[in-house]
């Protein structure tokens, strides 16, 4: 186990080249199993997430060649298991893609319920209810989802609610299923429209993602392809919200500026200097910030992976701000951390109250998810003294070099071991 010693009262400056997107590379890498051609992607995050991805597919059989550090030229020629083992499907939800693209390819699935960070409750049920609108048969047991269907045929799938999780499997699963699918109430995140550039490189037939209709027309086959992942849209507003926390003045590189408007637009509610140029965002705090309400929406409201950093941003701001989090049910993990820090924070339901303008104080916190982890570095950043930051392997799960990229704009930032580290000073009024 490592931990992160963080030096507090930081002011970050500089320029951060943004990596590809996790959740979008997390979707694609599934999708490989669809086809029996080479496969060649680019810009993937060099992170735990995808390490673990990777290893899955090489224990289905995939021959995997990397080509540089984001690059790997992928073989699934030989790939002939359907079960991926449970104990790599257990570290991250998004191991759930292969019920879509093995069902796609070989007509049945076997894949354990998955793990992933502790958000609430997060149910499965609108996948299954499209996997067998297609024709898929469905069976529980003893913790196995097992998919099975002579033939995939196509359907009119409403959503009941919008996810983007059942989004992206019913959209793997469709691109190999006889006739026509229409998906509805679909997610639109950005993710959803690069799988589905991808898909289509491939030579599937999808029309209508990145709105609220997807139509899909099965087909027989798939090709090889050669695709570049998308920017992180969530690690650019990490850093976008880490500048106006931290006083400081960051540009962010490599983005497309469209995906971040809602990221853009909060912040030049709070008081934030935001300039926008194609490919990139600076963002610098010269006046007090002000207090705002943030609410979560599915894209294009504002992230609920970027809620956790955007209340420490809140705790920055004199008065008082409300945040709403309507996505997860349990996406306050960060607040007790926060508490011991000594923010003034108050959640009721959904609802967190953030009285802002006291100074953080620096301490031992734990990182309770991936998410919640980088925004308490950032509350470290701004807090006096040095805190040391526990079970830093959940951001490992979705930043690369996260620490290294904050060094490198300024921070001071430690990585040891338990057993290395002995003593940690901080100072709390």
């Amino acid at each position: 186990m490592e931990n992160l010693i963080v030096k507090g009262n930081a002011n970050l400056s500089g320029k951060v080249k943004i990596s590809g997107s996790k959740n979008a590379a997390v979707a694609i890498l599934p999708a490989v199993a669809i086809t029996a051609e080479n496969v060649y992607l680019d810009n993937l995050p060099d992170i735990t997430d995808v390490r673990t991805m990777i290893e899955i597919l090489e224990n289905l059989g995939v021959s995997i060649r990397r080509r540089g550090k984001n690059a790997l030229e992928l073989t699934p020629g030989n790939l002939s298991k359907i079960a991926p083992p449970y104990e790599l499907v257990k570290k991250m939800r998004a191991s759930y893609y292969f019920m879509g693209s093995l069902l796609a390819r070989f007509g049945r699935a076997e894949v354990p319920i998955p793990g992933g960070c502790d958000l609430g409750p997060r149910p499965i049920d609108q996948h299954l209810k499209g996997f067998s609108a297609l024709g898929a048969n469905i069976s529980i047991e003893h913790g196995m989802i097992t998919l099975s269907a002579d033939k995939l045929v196509g359907a009119h799938i409403y959503l009941d609610v919008v996810s983007i999780g059942a989004t992206i499997n019913l959209m793997l699963a469709a691109a190999g299923a006889e006739g026509r699918t229409v998906l509805e109430n679909v997610a639109k995140e950005p993710e959803i429209v690069d799988l589905a550039n991808f898909l289509n490189a491939m030579g599937a037939s999808i029309r209508g993602a990145g709105t609220d209709v997807i139509r899909i027309d099965g087909v027989r086959s798939f090709s090889g392809a050669a695709h570049t992942v998308i920017p992180d849209r969530i690690e650019a507003g990490t850093f976008m919200l880490a500048a106006a926390t931290t006083r400081g003045n960051i540009t962010v590189e490599e983005v497309i500026p469209k995906h971040l408007e809602a990221i853009t637009a909060k912040l030049r509610e709070i008081g934030a200097v935001v300039e926008v140029e194609p490919e990139k965002i600076n963002v610098k705090a010269i006046d007090p910030l002000v207090p705002t309400d943030i609410k979560t929406f599915p894209y294009p409201g504002f992230p609920t992976d970027l809620q956790p950093p955007g209340m420490v941003l809140l705790t920055a701001a004199e008065g008082l701000s409300v945040i709403t989090e309507n996505v997860f049910d349990g996406r306050y993990n960060h607040v007790d951390e926060l508490k011991r820090m000594g923010a003034l924070i108050k959640v009721e339901g959904r609802t967190a109250l953030v009285e802002g303008g006291s100074r953080l104080s620096g301490g031992p916190i734990t990182a309770p998810d991936l998410r919640s982890g980088a925004a308490l570095i950032i509350a470290a950043l701004t807090a006096d003294g040095e805190s040391r930051i526990s079970a830093v392997e959940h951001i490992d799960r979705g930043y690369e070099n996260f620490e290294q990229k904050l060094i490198n704009l300024g921070a001071s930032i430690q990585r040891v071991s338990e057993k290395g580290y002995k003593q940690l000073s901080y100072n709390r009024e």
